[in-house]
């Protein structure tokens, strides 16, 4: 009983957001509308007040719409055209409902079935698919009803085996994916057997597409079902659907077209309104799109600010000055960064840290524009390179810079380098798209590269697939193409995490010889404050979308002065243990749809007071070369004076 307690909320809340996603797309909402409309009419068909769709009448054949009696005119033989056209959609639609579920529960039992078992199970059933896709879909169906006889539900069996293997292809393709995950290998250890793990792990997640896939073929097995019933093959007078009634109205087009032109708008509304039905419900079940972001992103960040703050007196190479960074999901709002302010100086190194969410990669795709929009927008601040704004500037100016003269090491590789193309054109593609060199010249200053990121077997290597290497080689090969055209500048977000201790070092050493010999500043973005003391000259702390606290790092890592420094450097574990105790900091980060008034620290904080609840605080000056964002800043100089 508790459990069904617990679980209708859930539901209940699911079924909301299905919803509101699917309101969304407004044409997917029209035509749900329109489709609702069809549907209610066509049931109720039996009580509404229409006359016999089968009484003749010759005298009165032909009669135009509007006529007396006959709001659609009549047929051919004085039949109501309108009578006919509800009792008609209804068994259209009940068709091509039909026909569609025959061809997913065949085509899904396939598709589960080869995928899940592979081998000569899967080469057998899917050479038989191949055998039905070899024939054009509409000459096999006019061949099954030929075979069959003609009929209704002989149309209904034809249109749902040729559809039969569109779902197999899907589900196999999905299945194959998931047959080989460890929670299918944790069932199989359980104890269950093929047929539970195919019904209990495989079939829950690929419900969602089948029902995509579903939504998405309906209206063409109620297009095709009308096409053989025009043709004479489906249903049979007196009986009528929408594609018998457009096929007895052909033969008086010229004369009386309002007998063909009906059924036809009427198929063309439910075919019509039955897509956009199912685009709805594949950007409300696709997670992908549940942002709301059902537009191909732009090639740069929306900028919406209403000032452009003063550039500073002292300018650096990069200057990012009270950065805003929005992402508005329908009526929601999430301020990911909320006034952002940061320097790194030519041939700096500036380590950004803090939680995870606590808007650091944010931060570096708002410098490069490459926050996707929608839905994310740049509300506020500047960022300034080399004294010249680049968030405003034009397309052309930031296609320049990106990769040229700021690079940008991504987090993760597999994800930003192309599946289909080798490492080496890749790299190769980075040079030639801002420097006009051969691609000899190219491929070899591609290799040099790769041996300075300690590649194993560089030249073996640079025409493998990204597929074909480890999680560190391709971390490797993200920063060596960052290094491609001696950037002044380099934003490297956790360019380490795939890396093994002793390749770290390496990379780590890489990077100091690249800034100190050539003069190159590093946006470095870590949680790893080994790595940050290694490196860093000076540290910026970020908590929910604001710099907390900033200063050398030799200062900071002595003695902080931020509750949140303190507390995120006592969770870090010391070689030697014993001498101090690990502190894990309580809560979790503010949702940034909902920040707390003042700071927004104060509810994770021991040392909280109620004004540090009562407005906002600034990023103060702290020292001669510090700044912090706290009343009560607690390091050991703050503690003395007090």
């Amino acid at each position: 009983m508790t459990a069904a307690v617990s679980t209708a909320p859930t539901r209940k809340a699911a079924s909301g957001t299905f919803l509101k996603l699917f309101a969304r797309n407004r044409l997917a909402a029209a035509g749900g509308m329109i489709l609702i409309a069809v549907v209610l009419i066509a049931l109720l068909a039996p009580v509404l007040p229409l006359q016999d769709p089968y009484a003749q009448d010759l005298a009165q054949k032909f009669q135009r719409p509007f006529s007396p009696g006959h709001l659609l005119g009549t047929d051919h033989l004085g039949r109501d055209i309108l009578s006919r056209l509800i009792w008609g959609t209804r068994l259209s639609l009940v068709v091509g409902v039909v026909a569609s579920f025959g061809a997913a529960f065949f085509g899904s039992v396939i598709g589960i079935a080869a995928g899940y078992f592979g081998g000569r199970v899967d080469n057998w059933l899917m050479r038989a698919i191949d055998m039905l896709m070899a024939f054009p879909y509409i000459l096999l169906a006019l061949a099954i009803v030929a075979a069959l006889g003609p009929g209704l539900v002989n149309a209904l069996i034809a249109v749902s085996v040729v559809n039969i293997p569109f779902f197999a292809r899907n589900i196999r393709g999905v299945t194959v994916s998931l047959a080989h995950k460890e929670f299918v290998d944790a069932a199989r250890l359980t104890g269950q057997t093929d047929l539970g793990i195919m019904v209990s792990e495989i079939l829950p997640n690929v419900l969602p597409v089948i029902v995509i896939a579903m939504s998405t073929t309906v209206g063409w097995m109620i297009l095709e079902t009308a096409g053989l019933s025009f043709l004479g093959l489906g249903s049979q007078p007196p009986v009528a659907d929408l594609g018998s009634m457009l096929g007895e109205g052909r033969n008086a087009l010229i004369t009386d077209p309002h007998a063909s032109i009906v059924p036809g708008l009427m198929i063309f509304v439910i075919v019509m309104s039955v897509n956009l039905v199912g685009d709805g419900i594949r950007d409300a079940l696709d997670p992908r799109l549940r942002s709301g972001a059902l537009t191909r992103p732009m090639a740069r960040t929306v900028v919406d600010r209403e000032a452009v703050p003063p550039a500073p007196e002292v300018p650096a190479l990069l200057d990012v000055q009270d950065l805003r960074t929005e992402f508005r999901v329908g009526k929601r709002t999430l301020h990911a960064l909320s006034g952002v302010t940061l320097q790194v100086r030519a041939g700096e190194c500036v380590g950004l840290i803090g939680e995870s969410g606590s808007g650091k990669s944010v931060t570096a795709l708002s410098v490069m524009g490459l926050v996707a929009s929608p839905p994310g927008v740049i509300a506020g601040g500047t960022v300034r390179y080399a004294g010249q704004e680049i968030l405003g500037a034009p397309f052309a100016r930031l296609r320049d810079l990106r990769g040229d003269r700021i690079s940008y090491i991504f987090q993760d590789p597999l994800a930003t380098l192309h599946p289909l193309y080798t490492i080496g054109d890749q790299i190769v593609e980075a040079i030639c798209a801002h420097h006009p060199v051969p691609k000899a010249e190219a491929r070899k200053r591609a290799l040099d590269l790769l041996e300075s990121v300690r590649m194993p077997n560089a030249a073996s290597r640079i025409d493998n697939y990204p597929h074909q290497m480890s999680g560190g080689m391709r971390q490797r090969v993200g920063i060596a193409m960052a290094l491609v055209n001696d950037p002044d500048l380099i934003i490297a977000d956790e360019p380490t995490t795939a890396l093994d201790v002793t390749v770290q070092a390496q990379i780590l050493s890489l990077l100091d010889d690249l800034r100190r010999e050539r003069n190159v500043a590093i946006l470095f973005i870590t949680h790893d404050f080994g790595v940050v003391a290694q490196l860093c000259d000076r540290i910026a702390v970020m908590y929910a979308g604001r710099i907390v606290e900033t200063g050398p790092t030799g200062a900071i890592l002595s003695d902080p002065a931020h509750p949140y420094t303190r507390r995120l450097i006592a969770c870090v574990p010391e070689l030697g243990g014993g001498r101090r105790e690990l502190h894990a900091i309580p809560g979790l980060p503010p949702a940034v749809d909902d920040l707390p008034p003042g700071c927004a620290f104060a509810p994770r904080c021991d040392k909280a007071q109620p004004a540090c609840r009562g407005g906002e605080i600034a990023l103060d000056g702290f020292g001669e070369t510090r700044a912090v964002r706290c009343l009560f800043p607690e390091n050991a100089d703050a503690e003395a004076r007090a």
